[in-house]
């Protein structure tokens, strides 16, 4: 099993100016959803695809319930998420506000396991 990739055009961010490079960029062939792993997680387990379903489901509840409280969501070999945020600077520690975030996004932090998998890919340019 190989990545397929594309060339992609893009401009430098810092000087606009400067001509398009082209760069290699990861194309998604196809998706999985939880209805599909919940299916192949039955299939290889005694547990029926209605229960992985239903397990999946509150797993997702759970994770954001934990994330909407500001914990670090630690999910063992798999890895972790965590909230995180951008936000202007300022010149002082007292001038740091809820005002200054301009952006949260969700940070996922793989395990050793996943960050193994991206040793041995292989690549394919796509046709």
């Amino acid at each position: 099993m190989s990545i397929k990739f594309k060339a992609q055009a893009k401009r430098n961010p810092q000087d606009i100016t400067l001509p398009e490079k082209y760069y290699a960029a990861a194309i998604a062939d196809g998706e999985v959803d939880l209805d599909i792993l919940a299916e192949q997680i039955a299939y290889e387990c005694t547990v029926t695809e209605s229960d992985c379903h239903a397990v999946l489901l509150s797993l997702e509840r759970n994770i954001i319930h934990s994330l909407k409280q500001g914990r670090i969501v630690k999910l063992g070999r798999l890895g972790n998420f965590q909230v995180g945020l951008s936000s202007s600077g300022v010149d002082t520690i007292e001038a740091v506000n809820a005002s200054l975030i301009t952006k949260a996004r969700i940070l996922f932090r793989p395990g050793k396991r996943l960050r193994q998998l991206l040793t041995g890919l292989t690549y394919k340019k796509a046709s």
